[in-house]
């Protein structure tokens, strides 16, 4: 039993690090964050209790890993231009003055 719950957390970490490069930017930060979340959760949560575990560990990674990428999306970093003006750098990589 023991070997059979080793194999499945092999196959199923594989997995995960399979979908992490898979996304490719096409997601944003929140949704990439809940699909690994939401992956996470399902083996971890499989294996320690079957089924239902499975079930509520995908559930609770899901909002885990959204509510985190939400996090990192609201972190800005300011700069300062050469003539005193403030900045920060948006998702498409161009500058967005804030005065």
């Amino acid at each position: 039993m023991k070997r059979m719950q080793l194999a499945i957390l092999g196959v199923a970490s594989a997995t995960l690090l399979g979908l992490t490069g898979c996304t490719n930017g096409q997601l944003s930060n929140p949704e990439e964050k809940a699909l690994i979340g939401a992956t996470g959760g399902a083996i971890i949560g499989g294996i320690a209790n079957g089924g239902k575990g499975a079930a509520i560990g995908a559930a609770l990674g899901g909002v885990s890993g959204a509510a985190y990428g939400a996090y990192q999306d609201n972190q800005r970093q300011y700069y300062r231009d050469q003539y005193g003006r403030t900045y920060y750098i948006d998702k498409n990589g161009r500058a967005v003055y804030t005065d």
